[in-house]
């Protein structure tokens, strides 16, 4: 049984997230991301203006006169959430936790989906793998993905992309396209997400607080380390501080983008506070013009 403060919420993002389907991603999920190939459909007798080359010369032999193949794309697709709750997730200095936006993000991209008759499966890590449910269509599983996400409640703190990425290819075997939502604060993870975006079609969803990009001045600040546990005490009232703090998010940030475009690996950068359905949107826009040209 799930509490009546979760039913709430499951209802409201499923309400949320259909709204923003219909209103801001219609057609522009299924224009992106298309289907496997063209699947046999029929044969049927041949008629003027047919191409030439689609005939079955082996039916229209046995009929006596010509036939022809008819193909459609196959449009199913399976999409695969790889989704990072580990403990630097538990962070929020906006309205929302990280891994509350990161939660939200499945939902909608998860409805976008099955709203194309898609499948949609779930993987949930921290330095290992926490859950995994298989890949299924509906809207009562999507219910379900959420409803998980929402209740859950990490066994281990730190981040292992590298293990997540392996794991995705154990339980795959078909190209899917696969969401890796993470705040990326993990090491060692680029020789295994190569392998992965040579098999599927990966997208990496960073999450950022804007509290990890730049600091207040509010004097002296106890800062926590949620992985590790570590603490250290930061003087934010030093412009020479706060300007050091910016440089290096601005550094892992760059670092991130320049990894993501070595590897072929499209990037969306979702900001805690900030209208993520309108970044997604972008998203999908800048991609159709790319692979349109």
């Amino acid at each position: 049984m799930i509490s009546r403060e979760l039913a709430k919420k499951i209802r409201y993002l499923e309400i949320y997230t259909s709204k923003a389907v219909n209103d801001a991603l219609a057609g522009e999920y299924q224009s992106v991301f298309k289907g496997q190939g063209m699947e046999f459909q029929e044969v049927r007798e041949y008629q003027p203006g047919d191409e030439i080359r689609s005939i079955d010369w082996n039916v229209t032999a046995r009929m006596g006169h010509p036939y022809v193949k008819r193909f459609v794309e196959e449009r199913e697709l399976t999409v695969m959430f790889l989704v990072d709750l580990s403990a630097s997730g538990l962070f929020g200095s906006t309205q929302q936790l990280k891994n509350e936006v990161a939660a939200e993000l499945c939902a909608l991209l998860a409805f976008s989906a099955i709203k194309n008759n898609d499948k949609v499966g779930l993987i949930v890590f921290t330095d290992a793998i926490e859950l995994f449910v298989p890949a299924a269509k509906g809207s009562t599983h999507v219910l379900r993905l959420i409803e998980e996400l929402l209740q859950f409640k990490p066994r281990q703190a730190h981040t292992n992309i590298a293990e997540a990425m392996d794991y995705l290819g154990r339980v795959t075997t078909k190209r899917c396209v696969t969401f890796l939502i993470s705040d990326f604060l993990s090491a060692d993870f680029e020789r295994p997400l190569r392998i992965m975006s040579k098999r599927h079609d990966v997208i990496a969803v960073s999450i950022t607080d804007p509290r990890e990009l730049r600091l207040p001045q509010a004097g002296l600040v106890e800062l926590e380390d949620a992985e590790t546990g570590e603490i250290v005490v930061v003087d934010t009232s030093s412009a020479a501080v706060r300007t050091e703090y910016e440089r290096l998010g601005a550094g892992r940030r760059g670092r991130l983008q320049d990894l993501f475009r070595s590897l072929d690996v499209d990037q969306v950068e979702i900001q805690t506070g900030r209208d993520y359905v309108r970044d997604l949107v972008r998203f999908f826009r800048s991609r159709e013009r790319r692979l349109a040209t």
